[in-house]
């Protein structure tokens, strides 16, 4: 049976009446196998060349050899009704699987199959309603036999006509045996159709399957840590299908939808899951509309969007990215769930590496660290002022809602504590950064790690 498959294995088991038709009911309809090819061929053709397709192409041609296999399966199925098929249903899957592949919809071929059972159920019909004087007993008056056996004759031929129903060799099966055969011939295209959609749907997985795969190795390859060499990039590229571009920006998104992320960023964008996080990478982010487009198709998702680089700097936007959402989710670059690397790149900075902030913070402010509790955090929030300021008192006054004296003061205390750093220009940056981590200059009781 075709993977997945529950549909029946005989057409004994689609229509079990078929156990109680007449021999001569099967043999009637081999016999009907030419004329059925001719005409749900010329249907076929006429419903693909409603659909824009044709029976000359390669699928085309495949059609037509499914269109023969499901008449000669169904014919011989209903003269042996336990005949197995599992091999028309293999071709019909495999006809799915092709549709798939040129591009065509899922219920296109099913439309096909309906047509072409109408069309049989409508030939069998025809066939049973033709004059009994173009096959089958002989009926009228030229139908008499004369002689004296004339008599076991007529009910030799009686006879005949009550074994095999009025099908003889020309006339079609009685009503009562065509709702039978009605039954097994639309519940064998449903069955046909069936087969066809799961190999739709088996080709449709394993595509997607297949582009996740060239997506992932793509998008891997531009964030390694080593840049891969140019063809290899290449190559990768043209397996995925992906246009390489001069520039990129890695997003990274809180989730596992890498697929559905990527088709609703659009704008050419790849994507695959990294770590705990969708990595998606944007071309040319540069372009015009093309960033403020991916964070509306973003939002309500927590994400970080990297900075826009050349294409061999990949990694660094994927970092800086990874870095960010980690942060995000902390709570620590503030209420946006899509937030900008740019934005936070002094943040990106000091809390990189988890406990180096801290422990700059302590080596850099140990002069206050002797000091009672209220002397030290005054004294860190006027150099923090101060530094900020560019040594403007009396602006610093104002910010801290003091007086500029205060000001002064403090400031003479200080340079009794740091002494010449405070004119360092490279000191004076570590000191603001120390400050910026810890404004009050105490101690660090959060988690390093």
């Amino acid at each position: 049976m075709t993977k997945g498959a529950t549909v029946s294995d005989a057409l004994l088991d689609i229509e079990p009446g078929l156990a109680g038709l007449a021999p001569a009911v099967g043999d009637h309809l081999r016999g009907l196998r030419g004329a059925l090819h001719l005409r749900i061929l010329g249907t076929v053709r006429a419903a693909m060349r409603e659909q824009g397709r044709s029976l000359t192409g390669g699928q085309g041609q495949g059609l037509a050899l499914g269109v023969r296999t499901a008449v000669d399966t169904f014919v011989d199925a209903v003269a042996e009704p336990d005949r197995d098929l599992a091999p028309t249903r293999a071709v019909f899957h495999t006809l799915g699987r092709t549709e798939y592949r040129e591009g065509h919809r899922v219920d296109a071929l099913r439309a096909v199959l309906t047509l072409g059972a109408r069309d049989i159920w409508a030939f069998l019909v025809e066939q049973a309603a033709a004059p009994a004087a173009t096959g089958g007993t002989p009926t009228g008056p030229d139908a008499r036999s004369t002689g004296p056996d004339a008599g076991r004759a007529g009910t030799a031929a009686e006879g005949a006509g009550t074994a095999a129903g009025p099908t003889g060799t020309g006339a079609g099966p009685a009503p009562a045996d065509l709702y039978v055969i009605a039954g097994a011939l639309f519940g064998y295209v449903d069955a046909l159709a069936g087969a066809a959609a799961e190999g739709f749907l088996d080709e449709q997985r394993d595509t997607a399957q297949d582009w996740a795969t060239l997506r992932r190795r793509l998008v891997t390859l531009l964030v390694q840590p080593d840049p891969p060499a140019g063809e290899v990039l290449r190559a990768a590229a043209e397996a995925a299908r992906w246009p390489l571009p001069a520039t990129v920006a890695v997003v990274s998104v809180h989730g596992t939808d890498a697929e559905h992320l990527a088709r609703v960023v659009g704008a050419g964008t790849v994507a695959t899951v990294i770590g705990d996080a969708v990595r998606l990478v944007l071309p040319e982010p540069r372009t015009p509309g093309r960033l403020d487009q991916a964070r509306q198709a973003l939002a309500g998702r927590r994400a970080a969007v990297g900075p826009a680089v050349a294409r061999h700097r990949a990694r660094l936007s994927y970092r800086l990215s990874r870095r960010a959402l980690g942060l995000h989710q902390q709570g620590a670059l503030g209420p946006d769930p899509v937030v900008s690397c740019d934005d936070h790149l002094l943040t990106l900075l000091t809390d990189w590496e988890p406990g180096l902030a801290g422990h700059l913070a302590d080596t850099v402010l140990a002069p206050l660290a002797g000091l009672r509790p209220t002397t030290r955090r005054s004294l860190a929030e006027t150099l923090h002022g101060w530094l900020r300021r560019q040594g403007q008192v009396v602006t610093v006054a104002e910010d801290l809602h003091t007086h500029p004296q205060t000001v002064r003061y403090r400031m003479r205390q200080l340079r009794a504590l740091f002494g010449p750093a405070l004119d360092d220009p490279d000191a004076r940056l570590v000191l603001a950064l120390a400050l910026r981590s810890r404004p009050t200059g105490g101690e660090d009781h959060s988690n390093a790690g």
